[in-house]
């Protein structure tokens, strides 16, 4: 092993509204917090989802062949559709509903995925 991940960086225009709307996702709190980097963590000594400040960030296109997505991330849970109705409440906006993508208020896109027999259940 040459390293281990630390945290997924997302840039935003405002680190502290989207990490806010992870941890709702989520279900973990915000472990660190600072003008311009803010993290969601399981708790503050494990990796999580970090919101980096990003005054120039242009969210990402999909689907545009021409304006790659770059990465999307993949959300397990217990039912998509109810899972759609609270991401939506939180101020996700729907890319293919059929398809279960979302883009998260700063535009990087995301799925809600049934979760699969093998996976523990999801505490909600």
């Amino acid at each position: 092993m040459i390293g281990r991940l630390h945290h997924v960086v997302l840039d935003c225009p405002d680190p502290a509204a989207l990490a806010e709307f992870y941890a709702a996702l989520l279900g973990q709190p915000v472990t660190y917090r600072s003008p311009d980097w803010v993290v969601v963590s399981a708790n503050d000594t494990t990796s999580g989802l970090a919101f980096q400040l990003a005054p120039g960030h242009q969210p990402p296109a999909w689907p545009d062949p021409m304006r790659s997505q770059q990465f999307h991330l993949d959300v397990m849970v217990e039912d998509p559709e109810a899972a759609a109705a609270a991401v939506l409440a939180l101020g996700a906006t729907v890319l293919d509903a059929d398809r279960h993508v979302y883009a998260d208020p700063a535009g990087h896109p995301f799925c809600l995925i049934r979760r699969p027999a093998w996976a523990a259940p999801i505490d909600g």
